[in-house]
């Protein structure tokens, strides 16, 4: 079926059970045997409370209560969330991965901040302020970038009593810029020695502090992430991310394949971040690319996304496209689709 605003969520509602979300597909079949994370019912409970807010019906929000739910029955007995959860209904580890923790976060700043029932923004509030103790201790930069993002977005909408968060996500500012000023060479103008996988998230929240805390030095370094991102992921005018056969190291080359959706949906979000923040239509230029790779332009001029059930392969390799359309590839072209009627509707 298609929601207002054009996109389909049929493979969506095809990987989502009565549990949540089911983690990878076998082509357009659900691979019950992969189980389900936190990290992934987190990106779809975002883009169903955003389009809940767009267009409230009780479908949408049928969809928003079964992510919410997976996301209160993973929330761990001492701090943090579970992250992989089995077919059958067992936790597999301790306590999540930190990037869980983050997209946990983020996920439900989108409930808080949000227009649902009052009882699901009190949940996200509670679910919140459990896992606030370990954000702080949180290493991952990617982790701490989702944190940021979570905050950015409650300021920016008038939640109120959220300084406890806006603590966290203040340090967690700092690293960033205090790594990328550790790590960053005249020919190198990055966070880290290498680049691995969501790249864009860390300029993404520097634009988001920049925002917020203008006095300090996060703006000059967004752009220069962004600008050295930007160009190391361009070629002849076509979006190439780094694929993860390998990363990109400094001083070696950039592994061209397996390119994942993850960077396509990371760097459209950020380069609007940044023209909401600028105004600069390089930016726009910057979102145009990472949403094209979906659709064929891309370094084998083959498309992913398929437009009539919302669903999108799992990556790009050097022999051809990954066939199987899991949840995290999905969920990456749907936001980005439900992104680009936003920047449309700017521009005209």
């Amino acid at each position: 079926m298609h929601v207002d605003g054009g996109i389909a969520l049929s493979h969506l509602d095809r990987m989502t059970d009565s549990t949540g979300l089911v983690q990878h597909a076998i082509y357009s079949i659900p691979r019950r045997e992969s189980g389900y994370t936190t990290d992934d019912n987190a990106r779809a409970l975002r883009l169903c409370v955003r389009l809940w807010n767009q267009h409230p019906d009780e479908q949408m929000l049928k969809r928003v209560t079964t992510y919410l739910s997976f996301l209160e029955f993973a929330r761990g007995i001492g701090r943090g969330f579970h992250n992989f959860l089995s077919y059958d209904r067992r936790w597999l580890d301790a306590e999540g991965c930190g990037d869980c923790q983050g997209q946990a976060v983020r996920a439900l700043a989108e409930v808080l901040g949000s227009s649902l029932p009052s009882g699901y923004r009190a949940l996200a509030r509670e679910l919140i302020d459990a896992v606030l103790p370990s954000l702080a201790d949180l290493r991952s930069l990617r982790a701490q970038s989702y944190v940021i993002l979570a905050w950015g977005h409650l300021r920016s909408v008038g939640v109120e009593y959220i300084e406890p968060l806006e603590t966290v996500a203040w340090s967690a500012a700092r690293r960033l810029a205090e790594c990328y000023n550790r790590a960053v060479r005249p020919d190198w103008q990055w966070f880290e020695s290498r680049m691995t996988y969501a790249n864009a998230v860390l300029p993404h929240a520097l634009f988001v502090a920049a925002q917020h805390w203008p006095q300090e030095d996060f703006l000059d370094i967004a752009q220069a992430s962004f600008d050295f991102l930007d160009r190391q992921t361009t070629v002849e005018g076509v979006f190439w991310p780094v694929g993860n056969e390998g990363w990109y190291a400094r001083g070696e080359e950039k592994a061209s394949y397996d390119q994942q959706p993850v960077e396509a949906v990371t760097m459209a979000e950020t380069a609007q971040a940044a023209f909401d923040l600028l105004g600069d239509e390089k930016y726009l230029a910057a979102f145009d690319r990472a949403r094209a790779w979906f659709h064929g332009r891309n370094s084998l001029n083959r498309p992913l996304a398929d437009a009539r059930s919302g669903a999108c392969y799992d990556g790009l390799q050097a022999a051809g496209v990954n066939h199987n359309q899991g949840a995290e590839s999905t969920l990456a072209y749907l936001w980005t689709e439900m992104s680009s009627a936003k920047v449309f509707d700017m521009l005209n």
